[in-house]
This record gives structure tokens, C-alpha cells and sequence, in this order.
């Protein structure tokens, strides 16, 4: 039978006797007391629990500031002494050291100690502060015999406990940092530093940490190294926990860097404020009966403004039903067991179902895609047992029309005004536009990265004034690592301009990219620079360009390229062009070996002639002393001559290294005409030379020039010889001239000329007309002139009837560019025939 609850009660009321009543009457206090107890119990427990919170995060902030301190310190320390090290290469590495060294002791109040040690551990130069205890001093020259030196690590901490030294002083606890020296993997000996622990520890405190923190410095076997604050409590705090572990003050032990487990920070929090615990339960005496009172008096307003409050709840429900409706997410609300309570407009038009049939649904859902059920029923389940998902869960949902779209899903408790969870709230977004943005941005950056990760240059960026390094390719982090080091050392080697950090930004007013062209500030810059990294034993070439990095900065781009084998294929091309001009110039002579026989043996013959006609007449006794004279002196003129024709023949043929001088063009043809003389008298080839006056000088290789000259005057004679010409038509014109602000020599035949297809190939390699030719002497000019800034050429002449009537080998040469032209010995135009003999 049902009845109305409190009816039923007023009638249990009734039915007690009135000594149940009594009893009920004095337990209802009883259980109120009870109840104000558990509250201030409560209360006092809730109170200590944020108090010990409070503490506990204040300890730690405080402590992590401190270790940060000490060890920003320590890395402070460690690299400035790295710095000592680099520099100890330098050709003053004494003074050099001594001076450093006594400038870290007067910076750094904990230094103790800097000694330089060799590879035998022998001290080579040593300074210490003026307290450092006697036993912790070194002499020059002394040997370090407790640890092997050599064995240490590149920046290695160690941590030395204090002891007693009978009939001595004290020796404090040290902190030693080992900086090996290396010098092409060489181990040439150890830089020592020794710190006060006591002194960093004071260095790094401020007062307030002081004040607020008892701070020890403690081994891993939890001695005693340094300490600040109330220290005298430290190592009983430290030593074991107190029995009252929830009255104790909170403490905190943690590993410093870079010595990790080796030295420990302990610290200990004081309370200062100790009034919430001792006047906590008055304060809660005095809060409850002002609350008492008024609550008392709000009642009676309470009353009067609920009939005001039910009006703008309407209204503020309606208005928060609008803005529901006019949200893009979708929200729906759930009770406990997963069924849905409500959902909104939006949600109703995300998935195609109404209102009033999403109302009512229960897992699994219809607007879940099938093959996905049974893996969102289980995350779904998750969620309702408290499992949240802080990210949101990312799903697939089902619209009713078939088609699906991507959601992301966020489950919230809900909670009534008791705090007791009434169900959920759940919010669903469309993800499909951005999932699909999000994808393309994904593979186009995973295109952009691979193509340059896959490149075989190197690629940095780096802001301008800042060693940061915003981007770095694969090949260059294997090059230089992940640092900005490279990137500088790229830009220094290459000569690129480079912003630099300000001193002090401060002080002056002017702008940071002063100096930076403006008009090409993110053009490619067309320079290139070659440079040579002596730690990778590679050739790069170095390109740079500015441009607008993504956050707004200006940044500089670096790309080098390796081209170590271009180089070594360039100078194995320059060792193969000095032997092939040396063999040229050694083959030139061998066809022409002949020749210069006959012209030795004339002086020679002519010698013999002089010398045995005098040793005729010597022995019978019919020439005088006088008359020795005149055929002494032929003898001695004939002997000059054979020996000028063996010096020209030796400078011609002798290798020496390129040797470039200003030259005047007269020396030049006339020391090539001696040697190409020989060659033409002995093909009966008569030589008409035309040299301008006032010719510049030039700055030339003078025996390749020459052996150019000899090469084509050879050939000349050799086409005209071939061709078994008259005697009228045997002869070559050499003409020398100015020409277009350089000097231009002129080799004329009247030979048979060359077929038209054979200029175009006439200077390409192992190309000839002869038939026993190799090719390599024509070839050979052309890239002796152009290694000279100069131009080689060659073309038929012709007749009037139209016939070839010779050849003309020509080339240019530019003047030297120092002091512009310098003018020769005033002569006229000179015209010389030679016969040849």
C-alpha cells in the first residue's frame, strides 16, 4: 500500500511512547555534538593538510631554484675552464695559462686551486688562493701519485672528503674538476681545479633562501660536506626521519649535476607561520557561531529572494538553452548508467537523429559505425568507470543518412549542489575539416623534410645575432653535430656577412640590421666560396642567403656542398697538363733532334778545324805568338755559340714549377726564334718576323709562351715542307701587335691550309692532320693561352680565285694589369728575312 512518506513518519512519532521520544530527543543533540566534533576534527586535519601542502611545494620550488643554481654553477665552472684548456696551444701556453689561471682565482671566491699537470703527472705550473691548507699544495715539478691522471674523462666531477691530518691542518672537503688536454688525439696532460664546496654553496644562497631553508651538501654515504642555515638540526633531520613524520617539517634530498649521485642537496623547510595550528580551533569556534547567527539572519532574506531567484532560473534557463543550440559542438548528457538524457540542436543536426530519438539511446550507440563498436563500447565503459581520456576520445561517427565523419569526444562528471555525481556531460566536435588540413599540412612537411634530409648538401639556418639553430639537415648534423657552431664556422671561413649579438641594448638607439644590404636581403646571394675544413679533410663550397624565418626573425641559410673531388680531379688535371707540357715540349725537341745536331756540329767542326790547324803549325814551328790570337778568339766565339745553343735547348726542356713575370713580347720571339730557327733552316723555310714597337709588357709564363711560339712555327714549316712547295712560297710571317687592349701573335704560312671540317676540331685532344701526329700540341697551346686569360685561333686563307693559299694560327694575350702599358726601346718596324741554310 502506498502512502505519503512524511505522513507515514508523523505517525511512527505518534506511535513512540514518550520515553523513546525522550531518548530520541537527547541522542538528537548527542548525534548534533558528535557531528560539530567530526567537523572540527575534520576541519583541523583539512587545515594541517594544505598547511603540510603549502610547505611541501614551497620546499620544493625553493630547492629547485637552488639546484639549479648550483648546477648552472658547476657547468659555468666546467666551461670556463674548458676555455683555459683550447687556448693552451698557443705559442705563449705559459704565460698564457699563468694569467688565466690567476684571473679564475680573483673571479671565483670557491676556486682553490688550478694546477697544470704533463703526461707524467708532474705538475707544470700550479696556483692556489692564500687559505688553501698546506697539505692541498703543490710544487712545480712535483709528481701526482694517488690517481692515474690519464684515465679521467673530458670534464670529469669528483668529490674529495675532508680528513685529518695529524700535526697539520684540516683538510675540507674539495670538489676536483679534470679537463684532459688533447691535441690531435694525443693526451699531452691534465688541468686540475679544486673548489670549496662551502664557498659555492654560500655563493649560490641569497638571504631569503638562507632565512627560509636548512641546505647541506652531502656524499652518497650521507657525509657531511657543506652546510648553511640552521645546520645544526640538519644532520639529525638527515640522519633519520623523526617519529612524528606528520608534524616534521618537510625535506627534500636530490642529486646535483653534473656529479649525479656523488653529491647530494638535502633541505629542510621551517614553518614561520604557526597561528592556523595553534588558534585553529578558536578560529573554528568563532567562524561556526558567526555562521550560526548568520545564517539566522539570511534565512528570513533567503525566504524573500527565492521567489525572485525561481524567476531569473527560467530565464536563465531559456538563455543557456539558446546558446546550447547555437554552439557548433554537439552536447549531449548522460546519467550514470550511460543512457542519454538530453542532447542539443547541434548534436541533433551532427548526426541526423532528432532530439526526442537521441533521448533514450544507450551503448552502443546507433550513430556508432559497426566494425567500431565493440572497441568504443569498451573505452566507453572505461570512461563511465572514471578511466578519463585527458585528450578526448578521437572516433568515427555514423550520421543516419550512411555517411560517416571524424569526432573528438569529451566525458565530464556532472554534480548536483551535495557534490554527488548526477551523470555526464559530453561534448562532441567535428574534427573531419581539420583531420583532413592537419594531413595534408603532415605529408606536405614530411615531403618538404625528406627531400631535404635526402640532399648531399649540407643545410643550416640560424637567426641573425643569436647562436641558435632553427633548422639543420641530416648531412650537416652528421658535419657539425646539432650545435650552431658549424653555421658560424661556414659563414667566418666563407667571409659571409653576419649580424653580431649587441653588447648593450640599452645604451644605444640604433637598429639591429644596420649595415645589411637591403635590396638583396632575401635574394640568393650568387657568391660562392670555396673553403677547406681541415676536421672533416673536405673542400666545400659555401652559398648563403637571408631570409624570413617562420616566426618573423631574419635568418641566414648556409648550404655547403662537398666538393673534395672536383678539387682532387682539378689538380690531378693541373699535374697532368705540367707533364703534358714538358713531354710537348721534350717531343718538340726530339723531332727537331736532327736540326740541332746540325747546328752543334758546325761550331764544332769549326773548333776542330781552329784547334788542329794551331797544333799543325805549333809543332812546325811556322806561327808566331802573335798570330795564336785571331784563331783563338774564332775558336772561343764558335765554342759560345754551341754553348747558347745547349742553354736554350735545357730551358726549353727543364720542369719547373709556373713562374709567371712581366715580359716584353721582343724577348719573348726572339728567344723562341732561336730554337725555331734551327727547325726552319733545316727545312729551307725562310722566316719574316713583324714586331710593333712600343709593345706592353706582359705578364706571362715565359718558356710556355714560348713553347707555343715554337710549337706553331714548327708546324708552319712542317705543313709547307709536307706540301713540297717552291722555294718562292717556302716561307712563314710572324707578326706581333697590340690588339684590342692585349698583345696578338700572328703565325702565317702559305701551305696547302686545312680542310674546313678540321678547324673545328683542330685544338680537341689526340685530334691531328699528321699521320704519325698524337694529337696532344695543338690542344696543348689552346690551354696554355687560355690559362693565361687568353684566346687561341685559327682560320684558311685564300687567293682570289677562291683557292687556299695558307694558314694563319693566331692568339691573344692581355696586358699587364698593374700599372697599364710600359713602352719599349724606340725602333722602327723591323722586317728580317732569314734563308734558311
Amino acid at each position: 500500500m502506498n502512502s505519503n512518506p512524511i505522513q507515514a513518519g508523523k505517525r511512527w512519532w505518534r506511535q513512540l511512547g514518550w520515553r523513546h521520544q525522550d531518548r530520541l530527543g537527547n541522542l538528537i543533540p548527542l548525534v548534533a555534538v558528535l557531528l560539530f566534533v567530526m567537523v572540527m576534527v575534520s576541519a583541523f586535519l583539512f587545515l594541517r593538510m594544505e598547511e603540510r601542502e603549502r610547505e611541501e611545494q614551497g620546499l620544493v620550488q625553493q630547492s629547485q631554484l637552488v639546484l639549479q643554481r648550483l648546477s648552472d654553477r658547476l657547468m659555468d665552472r666546467q666551461e670556463q675552464l674548458q676555455r683555459l684548456v683550447s687556448n693552451l696551444t698557443t705559442p705563449a701556453v705559459g704565460s698564457g695559462f699563468d694569467q688565466a689561471a690567476r684571473q679564475l682565482l680573483g673571479q671565483q671566491p670557491e676556486l682553490q686551486a688550478v694546477t697544470w699537470f704533463d703526461a707524467r703527472q708532474r705538475v707544470v705550473s700550479t696556483h692556489h688562493a692564500a687559505m688553501l691548507p698546506g697539505p692541498l699544495r703543490r710544487m712545480v715539478g712535483q709528481v701526482w701519485r694517488d690517481v692515474d691522471l690519464s684515465a679521467y674523462p673530458y670534464g670529469h666531477w669528483e668529490l674529495v672528503p675532508g680528513r685529518y691530518v695529524t700535526g697539520e691542518e684540516n683538510v675540507p672537503p674539495l670538489l676536483r674538476l679534470f679537463t684532459p688536454i688533447h691535441v690531435n688525439d694525443a693526451y699531452l696532460g691534465m688541468i686540475v681545479a679544486e673548489y670549496s664546496p662551502q664557498a659555492m654553496l654560500n655563493a649560490v644562497l641569497t638571504g631569503d633562501n638562507a632565512a627560509a631553508l636548512a641546505i647541506a651538501l652531502t656524499s652518497a654515504g650521507g657525509d657531511l660536506v657543506a652546510a648553511i642555515g640552521q645546520a645544526a638540526y640538519l644532520p639529525r633531520w638527515v640522519a633519520s626521519a623523526p617519529v612524528d613524520e606528520w608534524l616534521a617539517p618537510p625535506r627534500l634530498t636530490q642529486p646535483v649535476p653534473p656529479l649525479d649521485d656523488a653529491l647530494m642537496l638535502q633541505t629542510v623547510m621551517y614553518r614561520t607561520d604557526k597561528s592556523v595550528t595553534s588558534y585553529g580551533w578558536m578560529l573554528l569556534l568563532v567562524l561556526l557561531g558567526l555562521t550560526t547567527i548568520g545564517m539566522l539572519l539570511m534565512n528570513w532574506r533567503l525566504s524573500r529572494r527565492r521567489y525572485q531567484a525561481q524567476g531569473k532560473l527560467r530565464a536563465e534557463s531559456h538563455f543557456r538553452l539558446a546558446i546550447e543550440n547555437s554552439l557548433m559542438a554537439g552536447i549531449r548528457v548522460l546519467d550514470l548508467s550511460g543512457k542519454t538524457t538530453y542532447a542539443n540542436a547541434t548534436f541533433s543536426r551532427m548526426v541526423g537523429w532528432s532530439v526526442q530519438e537521441l533521448v533514450g539511446m544507450t551503448a552502443p550507440f546507433p550513430y556508432w559505425p559497426r566494425e567500431d563498436r565493440e572497441v568504443l563500447t569498451a573505452r566507453f565503459q572505461a570512461e563511465l568507470e572514471g578511466r578519463h581520456y585527458p585528450g578526448g576520445l578521437q572516433l568515427r561517427m555514423l550520421r543516419k543518412n550512411g555517411t560517416t565523419f571524424d569526432a573528438r569526444v569529451f566525458l565530464t562528471p556532472m554534480f548536483d549542489d551535495k557534490g554527488r555525481q548526477t551523470g555526464w556531460l559530453s561534448t562532441i566536435n567535428d574534427i573531419t575539416e581539420p583531420n583532413r588540413i592537419r594531413q595534408q599540412l603532415a605529408t606536405a612537411h614530411d615531403r618538404f623534410t625528406l627531400v631535404l634530409e635526402s640532399l648531399d648538401a649540407s643545410i643550416s639556418v640560424a637567426p641573425l645575432g643569436s647562436k641558435e639553430l632553427l633548422f639543420a639537415n641530416r648531412l650537416y648534423r652528421q658535419w657539425f653535430g646539432s650545435q650552431s657552431t658549424g653555421h658560424l664556422k661556414l659563414l667566418s671561413q666563407a667571409g659571409a656577412s653576419e649580424l653580431q649579438e649587441s653588447g648593450d641594448n640599452n645604451s644605444d638607439e640604433e637598429d639591429g640590421l644596420m649595415g645589411l644590404p637591403t635590396e638583396v636581403i632575401t635574394s640568393a646571394n650568387p657568391d660562392r666560396a670555396e673553403i677547406y675544413i681541415e676536421r672533416l679533410d673536405k673542400w666545400l663550397e659555401v652559398r648563403s642567403r637571408y631570409l624570413d624565418w617562420v616566426d618573423g626573425r631574419l635568418a641566414q641559410m648556409v648550404i655547403a656542398t662537398d666538393i673534395t673531388k672536383r678539387k682532387l680531379a682539378e689538380e690531378q688535371a693541373e699535374r697532368q697538363a705540367e707533364k703534358m707540357e714538358t713531354v710537348s715540349r721534350l717531343m718538340t725537341m726530339g723531332e727537331m733532334a736532327s736540326s740541332v745536331a746540325h747546328e752543334l756540329n758546325q761550331p764544332l767542326a769549326a773548333i776542330s778545324n781552329y784547334v788542329g790547324g794551331m797544333i799543325s803549325r805549333i809543332q812546325s814551328g811556322s806561327i808566331a805568338l802573335e798570330q795564336l790570337l785571331p784563331p783563338l778568339e774564332k775558336t772561343a766565339h764558335q765554342a759560345v755559340r754551341a754553348g747558347q745553343v745547349i742553354h736554350r735547348i735545357r730551358a726549353f726542356v727543364k720542369r719547373s714549377a709556373p713562374n709567371r713575370e712581366r715580359c716584353e713580347p721582343q724577348r719573348l720571339v726572339g728567344e723562341a726564334l732561336e730554337l725555331a730557327s734551327i727547325e726552319l733552316r733545316k727545312r729551307n723555310v725562310r722566316l719574316s718576323s713583324h714586331i710593333a714597337p712600343y709593345l706592353p709588357k706582359i705578364e706571362v709564363d715565359a718558356i710556355l709562351i714560348e713553347q707555343v711560339l715554337i710549337n706553331l712555327l714548327k708546324n708552319a714549316a712542317e705543313a709547307i715542307d709536307g706540301a713540297d712547295l717552291p722555294t718562292g712560297r717556302r716561307s712563314i710571317d710572324l707578326q706581333v701587335n697590340r690588339d684590342d687592349g692585349g698583345v696578338r701573335f700572328a703565325v702565317t704560312d702559305q701551305g696547302p691550309g686545312l680542310p674546313e671540317q678540321a678547324t673545328q676540331q683542330l685544338f680537341e685532344a689526340f685530334y691531328s692532320t699528321k699521320t704519325d701526329g698524337m694529337g696532344i700540341g695543338l690542344n696543348l697551346c689552346r690551354s696554355i693561352v687560355e690559362s693565361h686569360q687568353g684566346k687561341m685561333q685559327v682560320r684558311n686563307l685564300y687567293n682570289e680565285q677562291g683557292e687556299a693559299s695558307g694558314c694563319e694560327f693566331s692568339f691573344w694575350l692581355p696586358v699587364a694589369a698593374s700599372n697599364g702599358t710600359s713602352r719599349g726601346p724606340e725602333a722602327p718596324e723591323e722586317s728580317t728575312n732569314q734563308p734558311a741554310r
